[in-house]
């Protein structure tokens, strides 16, 4: 008896303690309706056997071409994305003007560069962006060598008026891509160090990891709106061994250049818009896209056409469903992403001078060119995550594995991120991106199409349940409402 009463007091007491571990750590379960999720497999099914999204790119990459922000070249981009929407059946395609300040390298992709001591050769180099030109003879000068960018940082000792900097850390590849930050770090500002202690040009290795002779361009940064006085230049990763062989030597280096980069006043440039118009919330916004413009070295298949063929061809196949989901689906062709988001500014500051910024429930950029989609990622409220893990189990057959409540979007959803929308990421597999990426050799033929098809699948499903499912996925709602 004595045993029995012990065994219940026991079990009364234990009982909170067992309820509580069932219940207080285990995640509310988002259920998708048969119906929402018979669409969404159907979906999934149509996208792995499409070549929409190949087309696309192939159009852009042939008939476009490189595309410079600002340039005739990205206006006809602009013009072909809009035509390209319509003949899609988008709704309420437009295009929506901003202006930009431009900036090219003048007369040739690649500028004269020669080594001319100790070992006469020509190096393969080109200019970044916002970097000056050479006075109209060239320069010629000896180099200063700096093994990185933490090295010219830290030195306070050496000499540099009237020399040329050279900058020789190397990026190491990753899925993530997460190497290109701290890569990127000297083409970002190392100009300023070298430009401030009487440099007469900078050359940095080519931020990426490419072996072939091709340089990496890309855009420097421009603290409270200063511009370079100097030439700015990445050499190719070949040639940049090459310096640092020569300098491990004990050798003295000076190299000739002549460059004819600059700004060359306003000029205007556009985002591009079309839209499937949802069938019950048509004012709330799934926005998704890519970057129109590329760099002009090469057709930019990876960075970014595509981009603008994956989320097109998303959007389309949602748009060919009997009954568009509720929330509308806008798919953004951002201008001028490459010389400093500008287009995606131009977007938000839009949106919020308009009051339809609150609109916006969720986003997601496809900028990391074309190999497979491998982790979902996000960034929206505690109280949402069920519903994006209900999306996430939609994409795992296609191999997808969750990732954090961390994302950032993708680069031209950053503005839009940091006014409050919550934003998603379709993060692809870049181990080998940066061999092509700012590049000649970013050109159609990179593109893979069963692993294109894949990221189309992806992005469909993603769309269609973001704009299907009645979720708020927003952070702060009081803030949000109140715009």
């Amino acid at each position: 008896m004595l045993s029995k009463w012990r065994l219940t007091l026991c079990t009364f007491l234990l009982l909170p303690l067992f309820v509580a571990s069932q219940t207080s750590d285990e995640p509310d379960i988002f259920v998708i309706s048969k119906e929402v999720k018979t669409n969404s497999d159907m979906l999934m099914q149509n996208a792995q056997h499409s070549d929409l999204a190949l087309d696309i790119i192939e159009s852009i990459t042939t008939e476009v071409g490189p595309r410079l922000a600002g340039t005739p070249q990205e206006a006809k981009a602009r013009k072909w994305g809009i035509a390209k929407l319509k003949a899609l059946g988008f709704d309420n395609v437009r295009e929506e003007p901003f202006e930009l300040d431009l900036w090219t390298r003048g007369r040739s992709v690649y500028e004269e560069v020669v080594l001319t001591k100790p070992y006469p050769q020509p190096l393969y180099a080109i200019s970044l962006g916002g970097a000056a030109a050479t006075p109209e003879g060239g320069v010629e000068a000896e180099v200063v060598y700096f093994d990185s960018y933490d090295t010219l940082k830290l030195d306070n000792k050496s000499d540099l008026t009237g020399k040329i900097v050279f900058i020789g850390d190397r990026m190491t590849a990753a899925r993530t891509g997460e190497g290109y930050g701290w890569a990127n770090r000297k083409r970002r500002d190392a100009w300023i160090m070298a430009e401030d202690r009487g440099a007469v040009a900078l050359f940095i290795r080519s931020v990426g990891t490419s072996t072939n002779r091709f340089a990496h361009t890309g855009m420097m940064s421009f603290p409270e709106g200063r511009r370079p006085n100097i030439p700015a230049l990445a050499v190719s990763n070949p040639d940049a061994d090459q310096i640092q062989r020569i300098y491990a030597e004990g050798e003295t280096m000076s190299i000739r250049l002549k460059t004819y980069a600059g700004w060359r006043g306003k000029t205007m440039s556009g985002n591009v818009i079309g839209e499937i118009v949802g069938s019950e919330k048509p004012e709330e916004i799934v926005i998704i896209g890519g970057h129109l413009d590329s760099w002009d070295t090469a057709t930019g298949a990876l960075d970014d056409g595509a981009g603008v063929g994956i989320t097109m061809a998303a959007a389309k196949l949602i748009g060919d469903l009997p009954k568009a989901p509720r929330r509308t689906i806008r798919v953004v062709l951002f201008g001028a992403e490459e010389v400093g988001l500008v287009g995606a500014r131009a977007y938000t500051a839009a949106r919020i001078a308009d009051g339809t910024l609150k609109n916006h429930v969720i986003g997601s950029e496809s900028d990391f060119g074309a190999r497979e989609v491998w982790r979902f990622s996000s960034n929206v409220a505690e109280d949402a995550l069920p519903a994006i893990e209900a999306i996430w189990r939609e994409l795992a057959p296609l191999s997808i594995i969750r990732g954090n409540n961390k994302s950032g979007g993708g680069p031209d959803m950053s503005p839009l991120k940091a006014a409050g929308m919550p934003v998603a990421r379709l993060d692809q597999n870049g181990e080998d991106y940066f061999e092509f990426h700012h590049t000649p050799n970013d050109t159609f033929d990179k593109i893979d199409p069963k692993e294109l098809r894949q990221n189309v699948a992806a992005w469909t499903v993603f769309t269609y349940l973001a704009a299907e499912l009645d979720v708020d996925y927003r952070k702060d709602k009081n803030k949000a409402d109140q715009e």
